[in-house]
Formats: C-alpha cells, structure tokens, sequence
C-alpha cells in the first residue's frame, strides 16, 4: 500500500503555522480499516479522505489516529484549497458525517468558509475540581459567570471559559482522565478559552483531544471554535440577533492561527454557524 498525503497547514498564510491536515485525495482507492492504518501513520490530529458522493459534489470522511469523526472543521479547509486552488471561486456541498454542508472558496482570498451542523448543548453536571485538576488549573480560574456546557456543532467538545488568557497558559493537562469525569459524554475533547475582547469579539482558547483520538492538543480548531460561537451568542451576546467572532488559538504549541466564525439566528431561535479561514500548502507525504 502507497498513499500520497497532502499536508496543508489551515487556518493560517504561513507554511509550518495553523493547524495542519492530512488529505488525501484519491479516498475511493481505501477502505475504512486502510484509512484509519494511514491516518495514525500520519499522525496529524485529522487526515481527510476526498471520496465521490451521490448525494452532493464530494464526500469528505474524517480521521483522527485513533477514530472516524463525523467533522472536521481545518481538514475541510485543507481538503477544499487542496482541491480547487487556483481553479478559481468555488461553491459546493460536501456530503460528511454531520450532514451535507455547503462550502465557499475564494480563490483570491485563498479563504474558504464552510456551515456548521446545528449546534447542540449538553450541561456539564460533573465533578468541577476533579475538571480543574484535569486541566493542571484552580477552581477559582474558571469564569465566574460563564457556564462549562458540552457543545456540538459535528462532533462534541466541552467548552470550559476561564478568568482569562494566563489561565490557558499554565495549563498542563490530563488527558487520560477525561473520560471518567466527563460522564454525559466521555468520548468528548475538552475546549477551554477566555475573552479578550467582548466588544470586538475577540477570544483566545486551547484544545485537548480525547484520549481515544491518540493526540494531546489540537492547535487551531474549527468545530470547536464554531460551536463557541454558538455558546458566545447565548451568553455574552444574549440581545443579539447574530455575531462576528475571532479565534486566536495555537501559540501554546508555536503553531498560531485563527479563525472566523458568523454566527446567526433567526425569530424562531435557529442557529446558523459558519467558520472561515485561510489555507496553504506545506509538503508530499509518503505512505508505505
């Protein structure tokens, strides 16, 4: 078996930042047991596999090392500027586990933007302390007013809002025992963050994988920061009717980047979540 691997760094212009995504572009030619083999031979947080689809222009399937995903918010942007960079301005569906979703690309821009599932939320009634010594922080770092709420917008994370920037500096987390102190939904990654800015929008946040992924830390995370923007307009944006947010994430692992999330609901209480972000090439990746 050779498999030729596309690393593309999403969520940022600059080769070697963001967060980096497998993509394969000939995925009819394996089979999912072939799949996972070569996505933990890759070892990125998510290796996506371009496949044909009879229900919308191509099927994306999505792989941590250790695990399908139904979504994968930076494996898409990688698969898309894999695809049709420099083919000009693009507007297709992509048939994926949460759905079939429609994705714009500007070619100029280099920018792609992709729609979210429904966001979801699930309360977090578990242990708090046994949460922050998970995280290597105190209780007194989480938010006083903001609540800690699993949230899904094609795959779960917990959303964990801390005092402030510094709080997601020291931590040191542990991964392995998420699972038991996430009990309504072990398998979920945890997304903690901060405010920077309320008034501009403006958040920074990290984002530890699930032990079943066999990864740490993710460095920029579409998903995640999309369904944040779904928790952002019912808390801190109540009154509001929609909200344009950034995402800075990833200078903890000396992988920055950001991402744009537009978030909208309308009379009836519905969300409308869309991320966009920048993508760039980086290497070949062979795999034997």
């Amino acid at each position: 078996m050779v498999c030729n691997v596309l690393r593309i760094d999403a969520f940022t212009r600059v080769s070697g930042k963001g967060n980096p995504a497998g993509v394969v572009l000939n995925g009819d030619d394996f089979n999912t047991e072939l799949m996972q083999e070569i996505a933990k031979k890759v070892g990125f947080n998510e290796t996506v596999f371009v496949c044909t689809s009879e229900k919308a222009d191509i099927q994306l399937r999505y792989f941590t090392p250790g695990y399908e995903t139904p979504l994968c918010g930076h494996a898409t942007i990688g698969a898309v500027f894999a695809l049709y960079d420099g083919k000009g301005d693009q507007e297709l569906l992509i048939e994926t586990g949460a759905g079939i979703l429609p994705v714009n690309y500007n070619d100029q821009l280099k920018r792609i933007t992709m729609r979210q599932a429904t966001p979801q939320f699930v309360d977090f009634n578990g242990d708090k302390s046994a949460l922050c010594k998970s995280l290597g922080i105190n209780l007194e770092d989480l938010h006083p007013k903001l609540p800690i709420q699993y949230g899904n917008t094609g795959s779960w994370t917990m959303l964990v809002p801390v005092t402030n920037k510094s709080i997601l500096a020291k931590m040191d987390p542990s991964t392995e025992t998420f699972p038991d102190i996430l009990k309504e939904i072990p398998r979920a990654s945890i997304h903690p963050f901060a405010v920077l800015s309320e008034s501009k929008g403006e958040f920074t946040a990290r984002h530890f994988s699930s032990p079943y992924s066999g990864t740490i830390e993710d460095s920029v995370t579409g998903t995640a920061s999309g369904v944040m923007g779904a928790y952002m307009l019912n808390q801190l944006y109540p009154e509001a009717n929609g909200a344009e947010l950034t995402v800075f994430q990833g200078q903890h692992v000396q992988s920055q980047g950001c991402v744009n999330v537009h978030v909208n609901r309308n009379i009836r209480g519905e969300f409308e979540v869309k991320i966009s972000g920048e993508a760039c090439f980086n290497k070949y990746i062979e795999i034997i």
